[in-house]
């Protein structure tokens, strides 16, 4: 299949969402490999263009419910220990799928608390994109061992979105059992007109959405979450796609031109990041730095300890600081990748001290240049 201009032909980071419904043979209760193995052959061919993947994957509590004899009404606490039990087969399906490219796969398990949380945020940030910068493709899952009812995703959608808001994604597919968001359910109403895209989410789009819902039986998404995590995604500078992913090679598909709507984002990831640091975070404290310091960061050079003169304020790692010149006027703001009190230790500091000084490194900067804006 020849290749078309979509969202995905310049993307460098992709997240594919991939429900229970096309992972999971809903008769057997088996890991549909032959669906796998395809998927796997169309990412080979992304990251051989140069695009890094991440997967956000269902089906460890759809395959641990065939394991442990549970049925789909099954209480939080047997959906947990179907999740533990699942788990494990799930990764050995993708470890399956993606060696005949020798490809390594890893699992991250999520909570709502990762993706939320600015501390927590950034350590899952850095641990997947080492994974994607060392050629491995993260399997992402919520963590539904250990969630409980009050801190859960409970779909993969929204989740997913978070994940592509983490890796600053330039494209999001979420893969259904529709090829797209129509104005009415098409499966109810045959004359219904399909939406090929969308450049804003409005009340009207909304509303499209209705109750249409996934119809295997093993999934819990529906259109309103697609169109939800559609959302999340766009305001992150993400392109967002909802295509039928039951045939083999979805993702070699999509690119080929098949049906798709695509949600169109009004910045990239990296204006978005960037937007959301200096407008919608309020610092939690300041650091003060010297002239060097000034003249490198204008120079788009990130904070090293060896440059702040000062640290003010009690803030904790991920949260939102000002950094003031020697005469006190601000110019920028950044995410602190030390708390206060470890940051007044290293302040003045050669980077090559932090170790010594605190026992442990979080990186060689105080706020590194991907997570500061400087006016």
């Amino acid at each position: 299949m020849d290749a078309v201009s979509t969202p995905l032909s310049n993307a460098k980071r992709i997240v594919i969402k991939i429900g229970s419904a096309l992972l999971v043979d809903g008769a057997t209760g088996q890991p549909a490999r032959a669906w796998l193995a395809a998927l796997a052959d169309d990412v080979a061919e992304a990251r051989k263009a140069g695009q890094g993947v991440l997967i956000v994957s269902s089906g460890a509590i759809a395959l641990g419910r065939r394991v442990l004899g549970l049925n789909k009404s099954a209480r939080l606490e047997e959906k947990q220990a179907a999740a533990a039990a699942g788990q494990a087969r799930l990764m050995g399906a993708y470890e399956e799928a993606f060696a005949r490219h020798g490809i390594p796969v890893a699992q991250a398990l999520l909570t709502p608390d990762d993706t939320e949380r600015r501390r927590r945020w950034l350590n899952a940030r850095a641990t997947l994109d080492t994974l994607l910068d060392l050629g491995a493709v993260p399997i992402v899952n919520e963590n539904d061992t250990v969630a409980t009812a009050e801190i859960r995703y409970g779909d993969n959608d929204r989740l997913a979105a978070r994940a592509a808001q983490m890796v600053s994604a330039d494209a999001l597919v979420l893969l259904s059992d529709i090829d797209g968001l129509y104005e009415r359910d098409p499966r109810s109403d045959p004359s219904a007109s399909f939406v090929p895209q969308v450049t804003e989410i409005t009340p009207t789009i909304e509303a499209m959405a209705g109750g249409v819902n996934e119809t295997a039986g093993v999934g819990s998404g529906g259109m309103r979450t697609k169109i939800e995590a559609a959302k999340i995604a766009t305001a992150a500078g993400c392109a967002v796609a909802i295509t039928k992913g039951a045939e083999f090679n979805p993702l070699s598909r999509l690119q080929a031109g098949a049906r798709a709507t695509w949600f169109l984002p009004h910045a990239t990831p990296r204006a978005a990041y960037k937007a959301w640091i200096a407008g919608r975070l309020d610092p939690q404290g300041t650091l003060v730095v010297d002239a060097g310091a000034v003249a490198a960061l204008r120079a788009g050079k990130s904070l090293l300890p060896a440059g702040v003169t000062e640290v003010r304020g009690a803030f904790e790692k991920g949260d939102a600081v000002r950094i003031t010149g020697p005469d006190g006027v601000e110019i920028g703001r950044g995410l602190a990748r030390y708390d206060a009190s470890d940051a007044a230790r290293i302040k003045g500091l050669k980077s090559a001290a932090i170790i010594e000084t605190l026992g442990y490194e979080a990186g060689a900067a105080l706020v590194h240049a991907d997570d500061l804006v400087v006016r």
